[in-house]
């Protein structure tokens, strides 16, 4: 089977994103419409119920790389946020202690990353954290 190439996989997950056709949970879309590569994209996490994230909207930054989807797009939380997997000066997700990142399949989207993310949020070690104020930033 040939290989999607990375600006047809990125104007699909761009069409997804821009008619709201996946999850009420997350969102997407570009961060500069004039961005021809499509490498700069804006997402927004809806915290999960039940946890101290609910009812709270967190802002992040992904950056798709020439190598994406092949590698997963770098992204960084603009919205402070207490999880394990954050640095908590920069804000980045780290690979290495978030599995989506981690074991990174050329079939997962943005999309996949974000749902992962609200997941890690639930999680029973995660969701009773305590979080920093609502609205500060990194």
């Amino acid at each position: 089977m040939s290989k999607i190439p990375r600006s047809f996989r990125l104007l699909e997950e761009l069409e997804k994103g821009e008619k709201g056709m996946g999850p009420e949970s997350c969102s997407y879309g570009l961060a500069d419409n004039d961005d021809i590569t499509m490498t700069h994209w804006n997402g927004t996490i809806l915290g999960p119920p039940h946890s101290n994230h609910e009812n709270r909207i967190y802002f992040v930054a992904l950056v798709c790389g020439e190598e994406y989807p092949d590698q997963p797009p770098q992204i960084r939380f603009l919205s402070k946020i207490n999880l394990p997997c954050v640095n908590q000066t920069t804000g980045d997700v780290q690979a290495s202690s978030f599995n989506t990142l981690k074991n990174w399949k050329r079939s997962y989207t943005m999309e996949t990353l974000l749902l992962d993310l609200r997941k890690e949020m639930a999680l029973p070690a995660n969701k009773k954290l305590p979080q920093p104020a609502e609205g500060t930033t990194f």
